[in-house]
């Protein structure tokens, strides 16, 4: 599944052709994803003012007061291409402007979702009201994050990955920034003292940053807008590197599975 710096890559694609644009046609070839989609009469016609990111939501506001909630799901793709490309058997949605692009939204598993709800009452939306501080902003801080901890019994590794605790931390980036911050991810949340959630809180925050700056991971699916791939996979410390050593110490990596997602961690350096 696309996490928080796939889909800050896929919003940064697309801001240069979406945003300001006229959708001069539209296209919602599946009447429902995840939910039901909004019907394409809708869109048509309409103007997207404003392209903008909240957990692992991309959020299109257009000119008539409304605003188009994207969620990747979890195959889910948008690439940028024009009308004389033949449509592909799982491009549910297409959107054209003005100048003849085209973006196409490919999801072959039909996890994804496009929502349309007035932008007023956007943050009270019941997908988005639930959703935690963004850590890449002043919102997340150790000082916060520690006392959201304070009664969570469960792992570091699933606490920080829980969307209402902190957006958009998925599995590989828990994993990721637990390593860097030098924390067991098998440690009750709880536990964790000030410090070491502000040192936590650092290090999601370098991961997250240094993620983004390479264009994301391609795992499986996740390919840029422009086709391209991620290449942040390729500078993992523990992620994916089942029965391989640390690269620090040296010491064999351990694997386990907490909340049905596998974990990877140093026994060396995350004691």
């Amino acid at each position: 599944m696309p996490e928080l710096p796939e889909v800050e890559t896929t919003l940064r694609g697309l801001q240069p052709h979406l945003e300001g644009a006229t959708l001069t046609h539209v296209a919602i070839r599946v009447p429902k994803l995840r939910q039901p989609t909004p019907k394409a009469t809708l869109l048509q016609g309409r103007t997207l003012t404003n392209l903008r990111r909240r957990n692992k939501y991309i959020f299109m506001d257009t000119d008539d007061g409304h605003t188009l909630i994207l969620h990747l799901g979890m195959s889910g793709r948008l690439t940028i291409t024009d009308a004389s490309q033949p449509l592909l058997k799982h491009d549910h949605v297409i959107f054209r402007t003005a100048t003849g692009t085209e973006v196409r939204f490919h999801d072959p598993r039909r996890f994804g979702l496009l929502l349309r709800t007035p932008t007023a009452t956007l943050t009270n939306h019941p997908l988005i009201s639930i959703i935690g501080p963004e850590p890449l902003t002043d919102a997340f801080s150790g000082k916060i994050l520690h006392a959201s901890l304070k009664t969570k019994n469960i792992p570091i590794k699933v606490a920080i990955m829980d969307g209402k605790i902190v957006a958009g931390v998925g599995n590989i980036y828990a994993s990721e920034s637990l390593f860097h911050a030098r924390i067991n991810p098998l440690t009750p949340a709880k536990s964790l003292s000030l410090k070491q959630c502000t040192t936590l809180v650092a290090s999601i925050r370098h991961t997250l940053q240094a993620a983004i700056a390479a264009g994301g991971s391609s795992l499986r699916d996740f390919t840029h807008s422009n086709g391209q791939l991620g290449y942040f996979q390729h500078t993992f410390a523990v992620y994916g590197r089942k029965n391989e050593t640390c690269l620090t110490c040296t010491t064999p990596l351990l694997t386990e599975v907490l909340a049905q997602r596998s974990t990877f961690w140093c026994p060396t350096c995350q004691r």
